[in-house]
């Protein structure tokens, strides 16, 4: 008890710092190892467009998924919304073609899990009547849902070749 108290009467002033976005932080953590920052921020190597375009992701593969049947299975995702996956292939342009406006109707966002060039992504695009689609990795997706195959639609309820 008689330790606690005299470490209580030797309490040094406390300094409150916070960090708003307009100053580094970095000068506040030089007493850590008693050296100068040495930080200093480096020129970026090449500069960023102005517009970014979805063809600048290209190609995008991904080997986990191949064209083929997907058996429906029942999935609990709640606030996922409607997603299909597809790819610059013969069964999912016939897919995109035959489900596009079921899909538009939903508000269904579409992700290109493989394709190559600039003139492929187009074509799905143009498939896909003027809804969302987008060039992305379906590596994720892929390996939570436990996916081997596309086009595929996911809801909140299933995943599923048949669109309603």
């Amino acid at each position: 008890m008689l330790l606690f108290c005299a470490a209580g009467g030797s309490q040094a002033a406390l300094t409150v710092v916070a960090d708003y976005g307009g100053q580094p932080a970095a000068p506040f953590y030089d007493a850590i190892n008693n050296a100068p920052n040495e930080w200093t921020a480096k020129p970026a190597s090449r500069p960023l467009p102005s517009v970014m375009a979805p063809s600048m992701v290209l190609p995008v593969e991904t080997p986990e998924m191949t064209p083929g049947e997907v058996d429906d299975r029942v999935l609990h995702l709640p606030g996922i919304g409607a997603l299909y996956l597809v790819g610059d292939d013969p069964l999912s342009r016939a897919w995109l073609t035959q489900h596009a406006a079921q899909l538009n109707a939903m508000n269904a966002a579409g992700m290109v899990v493989n394709v190559k060039s600039e003139t492929g992504l187009q074509a799905l695009q143009a498939l896909a009547q003027g809804g969302l689609l987008s060039p992305a990795s379906g590596t994720d997706l892929a390996h939570r849902l436990q996916l081997s195959h596309y086009p595929v639609l996911i809801t909140e309820t299933g995943l599923t070749q048949q669109v309603k």
